[in-house]
């Protein structure tokens, strides 16, 4: 098929795109929706006698909110509140058509965060947005364990993530799929999970060179034998080929419809209300809401618990806002200290992602499946609408694979790397295959649609960061700070990762679909360069894979923990934190399951204080 014109191209595109979501909505169908976008008719403006009670008031309808709210409202007798800061992603087409995720970043479904300027990346600020199946390693937990959280070891843990899992295994026969042990898979949770996204030639392709080049095979990189290996991902995919989420999972209609939940959206979280009369150790006693900042502010009380589900950037934020974080730092900001604990937006840690792109043989990249023509496009799309299949589920990330750097498969270099992972059998490195140009965080760059994406990936960090105040304005960004490569090991393991990948796709058979004309050569070009040349590179290339943790660390305060082992803030009974904030440790690995367990194990730690406070 000719290429169209420059101009009609891009009429194509958008009118392609515009029929796209016509027709979703058109299919969609306007069924009932049971989610209050009407924040004023939930609060009042003042704390009085008659405003809005509410057993629990859950802050935050993301990955564990939505499983907290799901769960405690399975008691009739609880009243639960949900506050959302954003809109339902039911409502958002790239949040359900798995390869369109990136269509939300850099939006106003997005904060569009930023981090400050990095010293060691050559002063860059780098985007931070707002997924892949992955339990991480056990090890990772039994270190939490370790650390003193009782009832956080694998074995504790491993429960929740059999609960929350629903495991489609595929329809077909088929060498495609990984062979996976029915006994190590859950069956009966909320969270559909499988092999239904679409795998490109091209991801085969890189399976095979990674195994090649000494990474060993394995079908399950979620069991109790471990993670590390190279493996098709399994991913939050259905059979219909939609994208799953915590809302989508927990929040159905039918969980909707109790009459004993309330969920809000469009409702940002200003601060949370303290009983100022209970001294040293005060109470949560409602929450304050606002749907923007030139909006009123709503107030709601709560009778016995605030579960603050925010994730690791927000959760924090609200805690200071809320007069609950170091001491100095809130009076700087003229914010009333509630209770002094300066872990709060301490030991912010992420996993740092340096990228390769390399340019493959027409037919083996998504783009040049999906084509940037419009029709072709509107065809992908249909195919997904229609049928749930085709290049539109894929995951983006297709291939995984998890590695110790102290391998033999590595070939040796400059460096002495100290294995900082959670145990022996804990990997401190991973590599992504994406059959896509991610380089820019999936936004185009004119660029070839026949470019894909080499990740490699620092899983255990030994960079600490913090996330700060900008100011008292709760619709004030915070100050985030990563402090990426802030020493030497997390260096040396990134370019050790980085010249791994290069000599990946120099590996039979992916090397056989490389390109290599002149001008398509791309980071082909960095084969060969020193470890200082690839330091330099690193420092360049630097990015989030999103996966912020441990700003609201369960640990104890002497070890600037801001939550103990059953989750709640200390010195505050009634409050607690249930997301990736709480994390003692990143986990080897992707965090959303480990959330979701996370707001699991909450739920029943909080029904099982409410049994325990009724027998007595």
């Amino acid at each position: 098929m000719p290429a169209l014109p420059p101009g009609l191209n891009n009429l194509a595109i958008a009118v392609s795109a515009a029929v796209a979501v016509a027709l979703y909505a058109l299919v969609r169908g306007n069924g009932k929706s049971y989610l209050i976008d009407a924040p004023e008719t939930v609060g009042a403006e003042d704390f009085t006698d008659d405003i809005s009670e509410y057993d629990f008031v859950v802050i935050g309808g993301g990955t564990a909110g939505c499983v907290v709210a799901s769960r405690l409202s399975e008691e009739p007798g609880v009243h639960v509140l949900l506050l959302e800061a954003g809109r339902s992603s039911r409502d958002l087409l790239a949040s359900r058509i798995p390869i369109a995720f990136p269509h939300n970043m850099r939006t106003e479904n997005d904060y569009n965060l930023w981090t400050e300027p990095q010293i060691n990346a050559k002063g860059a600020q780098k985007l931070w947005p707002r997924g892949m199946f992955h339990h991480c390693s056990p090890t990772d937990y039994d270190q939490w364990a370790a650390l003193g959280n009782d009832g956080w070891s694998y074995k504790d843990i491993l429960p929740y993530f059999y609960k929350l899992e629903h495991y489609i295994p595929p329809t077909t026969d088929g060498s495609d799929f990984p062979k996976m042990d029915p006994a190590m898979r859950g069956r009966d949770g909320p969270v559909k999970v499988g092999f239904w996204g679409y795998f490109a030639k091209s991801s085969a392709k890189w399976l095979q060179a990674c195994v090649n080049v000494g990474v060993p095979y394995t079908d399950d990189v979620n069991s109790p034998r471990g993670t590390l290996g190279v493996t098709r991902v399994m991913t939050y995919i259905d059979p219909t080929g939609k994208r799953v989420n915590t809302e989508t999972a927990y929040l159905t209609p039918e969980v909707l419809a109790r009459p004993n939940l309330k969920v809000v959206v469009n409702s940002q979280v200003t601060r949370i209300l303290f009983d100022a009369k209970s001294g040293s150790n005060p109470r949560a006693v409602g929450v304050e809401f606002a749907r923007n900042s030139q909006g009123a502010r709503y107030q709601v009380r709560v009778w016995r618990e605030v579960v603050l589900c925010a994730g690791a950037i927000h959760s924090p934020h609200i805690l200071m806002l809320s007069g609950v974080g170091p001491g100095k730092h809130l009076t700087e900001h003229g914010i009333s200290v509630v209770r002094d604990l300066p872990g709060v937006g301490q030991r912010l840690q992420d996993h740092a992602a340096v990228g390769a792109q390399v340019t493959v043989k027409p037919g083996y990249s998504i783009l040049s499946s999906v084509g940037n023509l419009g029709f072709k496009s509107m065809f992908a799309y249909l195919t997904w609408k229609l049928f749930g299949r085709g290049p539109m589920t894929s995951n983006i990330g297709e291939v995984a694979a998890f590695m110790k750097t102290s391998d033999d498969i590595f070939p040796k270099d400059s460096y002495l790397i100290k294995d900082e992972a959670s145990g022996p059998g804990g990997p401190n490195l991973e590599t992504i295959f994406l059959p896509v140009d991610f380089s820019n965080h999936g936004k185009p760059l004119n660029r070839s649609a026949r470019v894909v994406t080499l990740l490699s990936i620092l899983l255990r960090p030994q960079s600490w960061g913090t996330l700060t105040l900008r100011s008292s304005d709760p619709f004030d960004a915070p100050i985030i700070d990563p402090r990426y490569l802030s020493t030497k090991n997390d260096m040396a393991v990134l370019v050790r990762g980085l010249r791994h990948i290069l000599r990946v796709a120099e590996t039979e058979p992916f090397a056989s679909i490389l390109e290599r004309s002149q001008g398509e050569m791309l980071d082909l070009s960095l084969i060969g360069l020193s470890d200082e040349e690839l330091e330099e590179q690193v420092r360049l290339r630097i990015q989030t894979l999103y996966h912020p943790v441990s700003t609201c660390r369960m640990a104890s305060l002497e070890d600037d923990g801001v939550v103990d082992s059953s989750l709640r803030v200390h010195g505050i009974p009634n409050l607690r934190v249930a997301d990736a904030s709480i994390f003692p440790t990143i986990p080897s690995g992707h965090t959303s399951a480990p959330a979701i367990a996370v707001g699991e194990k909450a739920a029943d730690m909080i029904k099982e204080s409410m049994l325990n406070k009724g027998a007595s």
